[in-house]
């Protein structure tokens, strides 16, 4: 068996060097036929997905930019449910410099809302509490810059919501609810809103799911104190102020969120929180439906355990010393719960319903998340140093 460079029927061997030169001829023939088959037919230049290129063409010596529309998972959510944000402006009677009177409302600022129903010719737009707070009128900013006034039908300072109603003749769009009990963390979702108010109005921004089922504490009255702890999903997605009440959505434009806050420190980035839909539903339906949120109610006023001296609970609660976390019965309504189930001033809460609770956060989480009107909770507490049990049959707190 011979070897390739052999020259056989006994034909002269060409040279080394005429070979290397006629293969170098014939690569440099074929890199320019691509090129000029590629930069002659624009249609030839591969696309990457569903992006259309913007490819330079060269026309008598001058570049021409071919644009191309792109459409992505993340501009389709947004076409489904861009009409159904608004903003929401809290207007408050200013008084007149000169006079000292009362004069016209005033913006005292501007957040968002979304409109999740339109019957009837009335729609209804969910937004933050804390939006409309103190507010003696509404003005909702459609997204085609349409003003429309709103009414408040109530709200909700526990969860921060609340629920405008308003003349729907000119609503484009209602939002399509999502299921915010499946998404996944690293699930990507979009917030849609007013920041830092109407001139950046149905900004887009984008993010994943952070985090399900938090806890993020809240002071509600600006005490400085926490009163509550608010159960949220956690985003990166950028939520600044006039975000507030706005819609967090998914990839199918659904709405699975309310926009609510977020941590603005200088140490911190991209934290965000959002009212998960699925717990939002039942507050949005109680308040369209009684003006507020109508939940279980004991019939007692609260003090927790770590704000009472020493001195005091030993001689007051006259409590055992390894007893050091709780909450205080400061009064009893009468008629309530409460008071049927033989409940005193002074009695001192450390378990409901044989979970231990600790303070007064733990003792609102438990009676609103866990319990319902008609339900019956026991309840264990000291008195005088003895562990005693009540039975409560827990009302609705607008019978107190």
């Amino acid at each position: 068996m011979g070897y390739y460079n052999q020259t056989p029927n006994g034909r002269q061997k060409p040279s080394r060097l005429g070979a290397f030169a006629a293969g170098l001829a014939g690569v440099a023939a074929g890199a320019l036929l691509v090129w000029l088959l590629f930069y002659s037919m624009p249609g030839l230049i591969p696309d990457s997905g569903n992006e259309t290129q913007i490819v330079q063409q060269e026309t008598e010596g001058r570049s021409e930019a071919v644009s191309v529309d792109i459409t992505t998972d993340v501009t389709e959510a947004v076409e489904i449910a861009a009409d159904t944000v608004v903003g929401v402006t809290n207007l408050q009677a200013a008084g007149d410099f000169w006079s000292q009177s009362p004069g016209q409302e005033q913006a005292v600022g501007t957040g968002s809302g979304v409109i999740y129903k339109n019957e009837g010719g009335i729609a209804h737009v969910v937004t933050n509490h804390h939006v409309i707070d103190g507010a003696n009128g509404i003005e909702v900013t459609l997204s085609d810059g349409s003003k429309v006034e709103a009414t408040l039908v109530g709200s909700d300072i526990w969860t921060d919501l609340a629920v405008l109603e308003m003349d729907g003749a000119k609503v484009q769009a209602v939002a399509q609810f999502g299921n915010s009990d499946v998404l996944k963390q690293g699930e990507t979702v979009i917030a849609i809103g007013n920041p830092l108010g109407l001139d950046f109005s149905g900004s887009v921004t984008t993010g994943v799911v952070s985090g399900t089922d938090r806890a993020v504490p809240v002071d509600l009255n600006g005490d400085g104190q926490e009163d509550w702890q608010a159960e949220v999903l956690q985003t990166d997605a950028a939520i600044n102020p006039g975000n507030s009440g706005g819609a967090l959505i998914n990839l199918a434009g659904q709405l699975i969120g309310i926009n609510s806050m977020k941590i603005a420190t200088s140490a911190v980035e991209g934290i965000g929180f959002s009212i998960p839909i699925n717990s939002a539903m039942p507050v949005i339906n109680s308040i369209e439906e009684n003006g507020e949120m109508i939940r279980p109610a004991m019939g007692i006023t609260l003090m927790d355990l770590i704000q009472v001296p020493q001195a005091q609970r030993q001689d007051t609660l006259n409590l055992p010393e390894d007893i050091t976390q709780g909450v205080v019965v400061n009064s009893v309504v009468e008629g309530s719960a409460a008071e049927k189930a033989g409940m005193e001033q002074f009695d001192v809460i450390v378990e409901m319903d044989g979970v231990a609770i600790t303070d007064i956060i733990e003792l609102r989480q438990h009676l609103y998340n866990e319990k319902k009107i008609g339900d019956t909770m026991t309840v264990s507490a000291y008195r005088d140093g003895e562990l005693m049990e009540f039975e409560l049959e827990l009302v609705d707190n607008s019978a107190l």
